[in-house]
């Protein structure tokens, strides 16, 4: 089995380092916090909301969105990011541009902490949990990322709308 899996290994990487084993110790961490959510919700009797709603969809998209931006690339969280990464400098309008470093775990959690798209799912899930948990600290929690997400783009509209005008 030990040989199967190196021979898969080596064949999907190629010319390529990739920490595959990393990778799958990450995807058991993200399986067993779901795994570890679902059997609190059962012990705890709670239950899933009977449907979601656009708003609360909405909501969820705008707030994973928001959240996995300011993790990913905000200059006051770079401390969370530090230990996995290398300041590189500006990637745009308050966002900062960061090179992941380290071999195994630390790389594949440096490649999770600076990509908003991959944090999206960790992010998404936790806000799915909050509505089991305390649905309405979440919608409101939801709220404020969504008014933050919101005011982002303003701000960037009208920086390009003044711009436009001089």
């Amino acid at each position: 089995m030990t040989e199967t899996l190196q021979e898969i290994k080596r064949e999907y990487e190629g010319e390529d380092s990739r920490p595959l084993a990393s990778y799958t110790r990450v995807l058991a961490a993200y399986g067993g916090a779901v795994g570890g959510l679902v059997t609190a919700a059962k012990l705890t009797g709670r239950e899933a909301p009977e449907k979601v709603t656009v708003m609360d969809l909405v909501l969820m998209g705008l707030f994973t969105h928001r959240l996995s931006r300011t993790v990913a690339k905000d200059p006051v969280t770079s401390p969370i990011r530090a230990p996995f990464t290398r300041y590189e400098g500006l990637s745009g309008p308050a966002e900062l541009k960061e090179e992941v470093r380290g071999h195994g775990v630390r790389k594949v959690v440096g490649e999770l902490l600076t990509c908003p798209f991959c944090l999206s799912q960790w992010i998404a899930t936790g806000y799915a949990a909050g509505m089991v948990f305390f649905p309405r600290l979440t919608r409101l929690a939801g709220a404020a990322m969504t008014a933050v997400a919101i005011s982002d783009w303003l701000q960037l509209a009208y920086t390009r709308l003044m711009k436009a005008a001089e």
